[in-house]
């Protein structure tokens, strides 16, 4: 599966990797939605259809995952109505065990997330999953989502890894087949990333459910 002997960098997606997308997809199909039409006095059948179509149309670039676009186009605030279901921010199964045991292995913890500043700060103070890692990365700090061959290139030049001992693991596709372009060797496709829908596998990398699939040998078992 994975040599855990000839990595060095481990890049982490969050939301659908090491935290359960049930969350988001909740808060922008259902919990949205239905606080729009209460905003707005309008039905949630129209409310839907407006947000389908501004998801549809941003899909992938970096207003897609902007708060503050959204909080603009809504006339609402996003990241407080987040706050109201903040409760079905959750850790995915295994997700915790498989960090600590990659600190154990010493390597090094990236987290690479398209989420925007606001609502990474939100799932990171419910969930505190950022005490495992080395460092946290927004694309909106480089103003460039994972889908664009230039973030790869903004990370390689703050972070020096190597791609061919990193590992990267995401839920989306696109994601990954960008990584896979850039040069990034170890690509590993999350194929449930929503606890409440069935898994759905891409064919092309290394699909897996959860982290135990992946999970590094012990240290302990590598002495005995």
């Amino acid at each position: 599966m994975i040599d855990w002997s000839t990595i060095d960098t481990v890049l982490l997606d969050m939301d659908g990797t090491l935290l359960d997308l049930h969350f988001d997809n909740y808060f922008w199909l259902t919990h949205l939605p239905m606080r729009y039409a209460e905003a707005h006095n309008v039905s949630e059948t129209e409310a839907n259809r407006f947000l389908m179509e501004h998801i549809r149309l941003y899909e992938g670039s970096l207003q897609w995952y902007c708060l503050d676009h959204w909080s603009e186009l809504v006339d609402m605030d996003i990241p407080a109505l987040k706050r109201e279901i903040q409760e079905k921010i959750r850790i995915r199964p295994y997700a915790e065990d498989f960090l600590i045991a990659l600190r154990q292995h010493h390597k090094k913890l990236v987290l690479i997330t398209n989420a925007h500043p606001k609502g990474l700060a939100l799932k990171l103070d419910v969930t505190e999953i950022d005490r495992h890692l080395d460092i946290v990365i927004s694309s909106h700090d480089y103003q460039l989502p994972k889908e664009d061959i230039r973030f790869w290139h903004a990370l390689q030049a703050q972070e020096k890894f190597d791609p061919a001992r990193t590992v990267f693991i995401d839920d989306t596709p696109r994601v990954l087949a960008m990584a896979q372009e850039y040069g990034i060797a170890h690509l590993v496709c999350i194929n449930k990333p929503d606890s409440q829908k069935a898994s759905q596998r891409s064919e092309k990398f290394l699909d897996i459910c959860h982290f135990d699939e992946i999970m590094p040998p012990s240290r302990f078992t590598e002495f005995t």
